[in-house]
């Protein structure tokens, strides 16, 4: 059984950092691309950062330089290190995975629960 975990959300003021997390388990982790999405209330689900199975990374233009995507093939985990956060950022994360790398989020085979990130000004 697949499972995707993710933790590390909250609540934070603008210009702080959290860490989200995402636990795998019940598949090939080392062989799926891993990504972090977000859907804020009103709006599409979009990519935030993707990972490939040889560590290469892509980030939305939005967070670019802000985020860091990394993952842990060893311990099947994903993470997700959000700094300089602004209000705009809030959503809730997920986190994804599939065999080979997209930016759209319904080629994602695999997700997690989402965990709630809110930024105030």
């Amino acid at each position: 059984q697949v499972q995707l975990v993710e933790s590390g959300g909250g609540s934070v003021q603008a210009g702080g950092s959290l860490r989200l997390s995402c636990a795998a388990s019940g598949y090939n982790y080392w062989s799926h691309c891993m990504g972090w999405f977000r859907q804020a209330p009103g709006k599409e689900r979009e990519m935030v950062a993707r990972i490939s199975t040889d560590g290469s990374t892509t980030y939305a233009d939005s967070v670019q330089g802000r985020f860091t995507i990394s993952r842990d093939n060893a311990k099947a985990t994903l993470s997700l290190l959000m700094n300089s956060l602004k209000p705009e950022d809030t959503a809730m994360y997920y986190c994804a995975a599939r065999i080979g790398c997209s930016g759209r989020w319904y080629d994602y085979n695999y997700w997690g629960q989402g965990t709630q990130v809110t930024v105030s000004s």
